[in-house]
């Protein structure tokens, strides 16, 4: 298939096309219409006529196959999921989810660096996206600014895995696939890969995103190399002082040459992020998703959700800090929505005698969600304490996931449960004092 002009509207397969989005040596992006769903979707093109190498034109058609692998098996919220993939003859093509938005790419420029908590929760994100695609048998291979976008809304996804390392898969490996200024010590010598090797380039990463430069830079790529297997690594705050040490410390372990040495994990990497957030950033009204990530994974009530069914939870809620003596609920008032408490406490009174004091991980309003119609409440919910609140309206939840609807009402069930054995224990008490 031959590549079409920007200005003409014309099809690929059964997509519209609406407007290129961008274009490259081996491919060209276009903006799509999926006219099943009237959805909005990215389509990478290939044209494997311009590389006149043989070798190199199997090596792009490898790592189309391999992108090709991934339709449906990734489905993460900050990884571009891949839809459809056509490999024909000439026609090469692939459909995956569009985002509105630039890549990190634009925010690696000195005149428009990231705050330091938006550069800390981008990685964190992208560490939780990683650690999935680890779980899922995948290694990226090529983390790097421009291969992960970004909303207006600061949310983020990590595209191109064309030259992932899908474990599952008996096919032989293409050697020296990556961008050389990201890659690990072990991707340039050729050494067996584990995730590690994305633990690194995303340590790269967020050096180049607190600096607006790279920790080794070169004029050639063997000069590159050199630097990457034998030159000290500079702290970032060398070149921006203003860089939070702890910052300093993420990037300089998370880049050590020594495996051994540098983050084992995911987690490991996520959790020192975490705590920079928690010691950084002062009380604020706005919730960011890595505080809101890291209360609900220690919350009882999630205990069960997987960590995409988590982050879709987020999507779906409404999060907000109430202070001491606010009304949540007013006994008598019509409403459907439930509450789960993140934080902090609440009492439940009716008719101004108190019922109960709700903590951390407790839910609330959960009798307006079952009920499926409108419901009167009936009682009253203050803040007792300085609480996080976190707001689940059913008609939202109706356009979830079936596996996270599932979670919310199984855990629904457990706590419904876990009343009803508390109702038992304290009626069986009543009885045993009366006899």
């Amino acid at each position: 298939m031959t590549n079409i002009s920007p200005t003409q509207m014309q099809n690929i397969g059964n997509y519209e096309i609406i407007r290129e989005l961008g274009r490259g040596g081996t491919s060209t992006v276009y903006l799509a219409l999926n006219p099943f769903n009237n959805r909005q979707v990215a389509i990478k093109q290939f044209n494997l006529d311009t590389l006149r190498d043989p070798a190199l034109a199997r090596s792009h058609r490898k790592q189309l196959q391999t992108e090709a692998s991934l339709v449906g098996k990734l489905s993460h919220p900050h990884i571009v999921k891949v839809f459809d993939a056509v490999l024909n003859g000439d026609e090469n093509y692939i459909v995956m989810e569009y985002m509105e938005g630039n890549s990190l790419e634009h925010y690696t420029d000195a005149s428009r660096l990231l705050p330091f908590h938006t550069i800390a929760e981008i990685i964190y994100k992208c560490c939780k996206a990683l650690e999935y695609a680890k779980q899922q048998g995948v290694i990226h291979r090529d983390i790097k600014p421009a291969n992960i976008l970004m909303s207006v809304q600061h949310d983020i996804k990590i595209s191109d895995f064309g030259a992932a390392i899908v474990l599952s898969q008996q096919t032989s490996q293409i050697i020296g696939i990556g961008s050389p200024a990201f890659m690990s010590p072990e991707q340039i010598s050729d050494q067996p890969l584990t995730h590690q090797t994305d633990i690194y380039s995303l340590g790269v990463t967020l050096y180049q995103l607190l600096t607006g430069k790279l920790p080794f830079d070169a004029g050639n790529h063997f000069s590159m190399i050199y630097q990457i297997m034998n030159s000290p690594l500079q702290a970032a705050s060398r070149l921006r002082p203003e860089v939070p040490p702890e910052l300093d410390a993420i990037v300089l372990r998370a880049m050590h040459r020594d495996r051994a040495l540098r983050y084992p994990t995911w987690d490991a990497f996520a959790n020192d992020l975490m705590s920079f957030f928690s010691n950084h950033v002062d009380e604020q009204t706005e919730i960011f998703d890595v505080e809101k990530f890291n209360i609900a994974r220690g919350l009882q009530f999630f205990q069960k959700f997987s960590d995409v069914e988590l982050w879709e939870v987020l999507r779906i809620s409404e999060w907000r800090k109430v202070r001491s003596g606010e009304y949540i609920l007013r006994e008598g008032e019509q409403g459907r929505a439930f509450y789960i408490l993140g934080q902090g406490s609440v009492k439940v009174l009716r008719q101004g005698l108190l019922l109960s004091t709700l903590n951390q991980g407790d839910c609330f309003g959960e009798m307006a969600h079952l009920s499926e119609r409108a419901f009167t409440r009936t009682s009253d919910v203050v803040v007792d304490s300085n609480a996080t609140l976190i707001e689940i309206n059913p008609d939202v939840l109706e356009r979830a996931t079936v596996g996270c609807r599932f979670q919310i009402n199984n855990a629904f069930l457990r706590l419904l449960v876990k009343r009803l054995d508390g109702a038992n224990t304290r009626i069986s008490h009543l009885l045993s004092s009366l006899s």
